[in-house]
């Protein structure tokens, strides 16, 4: 028997639930899942005996977090990132690997001396987007230098899209799958960073959505992209420090910024 504890339940989480309740019986888990309302993850369990369900604040109730992290053996928070890292020091206090879907901050990047010196796993950006587009990214560079050639260029563009059939009646083009919050803060989140052709650029926040390329895709029309953050600080981590081009971008229809601009504060054009 393993035991999962999920903290956040909120719109990212609907297709990880039904997984874990898929997978409980056969892989022998037990999952609790705490959120300020879980009504809602039972549509996604059917009334999976497996699952134990708490509506609670974990961030103020240090009582139930601490005895539901100590209790578990895997920690998945799916909070939003600046809530992780009391969630991280506790799994290294009680000696349990985590999981997020977020971007490493500073301070969880600070916690890996800890976390290495504990014989602990945390696993951060695995999901959409950060994470599918680097284990993507990964397995492309990967292939080229087992075919003993050398990558001096990087640029690959990423998002969450709608299918092209579920666009029609929809002005923005995209979906909240996410606390719409948070995808302002995203469109917040700091100056962007690459280098291209050997010169390093740098583009504050309030101009990221006037710096933008449009992308033609066969049978799926036209995007708009722009710079993702910071794309330096994955230089190494992929492995292309002598890359003279290394670029990662989002992807979004046309007209997107646009609406966002107004809600971050940011100039599109």
């Amino acid at each position: 028997m393993r035991k999962i504890l999920l903290i956040g339940a909120g719109k990212s989480t609907p297709n990880l639930i039904k997984y874990l309740s898929e997978q409980s019986f056969k892989e022998d888990w037990y999952i609790d899942i705490v959120d300020l309302n879980t009504e809602h993850v039972n549509k996604f369990i059917n009334n999976n005996s497996r699952f134990t369900l708490y509506n609670d604040n974990i961030i103020s109730n240090n009582e139930l977090r601490e005895q539901l992290i100590s209790n578990s053996d895997i920690v998945i928070s799916m909070l939003p990132m600046s809530m992780h890292i009391n969630i991280a020091k506790e799994c290294i206090k009680y000696k349990k690997n985590l999981v997020t879907a977020s971007y490493v901050s500073d301070e969880m990047k600070n916690l890996e001396k800890d976390v290495i010196d504990s014989n602990l796993l945390f696993i951060n950006e695995c999901g959409v987007d950060p994470g599918i587009d680097h284990m993507s990214a990964m397995q492309i560079i990967n292939n080229i230098n087992e075919m003993g050639c050398e990558v001096i260029a990087f640029e690959s563009f990423t998002g969450g899209l709608l299918a092209p059939d579920s666009e029609k009646d929809n002005p923005w083009k995209y979906k909240f799958t996410w606390n719409p919050r948070n995808v302002v803060l995203a469109g917040q989140g700091g100056a962007a960073k690459f280098i291209q052709e050997g010169k390093y650029k740098y583009i504050p926040y309030h101009k990221i959505f006037r710096r933008t390329e449009v992308i033609n895709i066969d049978g799926y029309g036209k995007f708009v992209g722009y710079a993702n953050r910071d794309s330096l600080k994955y230089r190494s981590i992929y492995k292309l420090d002598n890359a003279r081009t290394f670029f990662r971008g989002t992807l979004r229809r046309p007209g997107f910024l646009h609406s966002l601009g107004c809600f971050c504060s940011v100039r599109y054009d």
